[in-house]
């Protein structure tokens, strides 16, 4: 193309080599373009599953850890109660055989053993249940050695214990204190 007033070239950006390239090939163009978006929606499909994955993660996350709340909400209330436990066993055991057959005390003697029993259904009622000790060999992870005995039983079985331990469900809320056999 030309000016029409001084006969010199205009360039009306139209490359000639490159409409040749793309005319003689114009199937190419598209196949690389196509490539590329192919490329784009496989990443994109792979971010999408990610995110998947990563949301229900954390969807199960929370419902586990609502579930633990609900499950182990008491659990500071639990341990403080079980001091009154450990009072209230104190006290019937203090009882003497005297005392057990005086007919004044009888009255007060039953009702002790009435809410002794009613405070144990009510811990196991709410999963609190009492970890089993004399016999068994010293497990760490439920039982606090205090002392050893001399025993003729096999060193680190239980032979005495000190104050009793619980599980709240499946968790520890108090280690059993105990005394355990030594060698002799």
């Amino acid at each position: 193309m030309t000016n029409i007033e001084n006969d010199t070239p205009v360039d009306d950006g139209a490359n000639p080599e490159v409409e040749t390239a793309e005319a003689a090939n114009p199937a190419q163009g598209e196949n690389e373009e196509l490539a590329q978006l192919a490329e784009q929606v496989a990443a994109l499909q792979q971010d999408l599953l990610y995110a998947r994955a990563e949301t229900q993660n954390v969807t199960r996350r929370k419902d586990k850890e609502i579930a633990d709340a609900h499950a182990y909400a008491a659990t500071k209330f639990a341990r403080d109660i079980l001091s009154v436990a450990d009072n209230l066993g104190r006290a019937l055991a203090a009882l003497s055989d005297e005392q057990r057959a005086d007919e004044a005390m009888k009255p007060m003697i039953t009702g002790l053993e009435a809410t002794e029993r009613e405070l144990l259904s009510v811990f196991e009622r709410n999963g609190i249940t009492r970890i089993a000790a004399i016999g068994l060999p010293l497990d760490p992870n439920q039982h606090q050695a205090m002392l050893e005995i001399p025993s003729d039983k096999t060193p680190g079985t239980i032979v005495q214990e000190m104050q009793a331990g619980y599980m709240l469900k499946d968790r520890l809320l108090r280690p059993a204190m105990v005394g355990v056999a030594k060698a002799g």
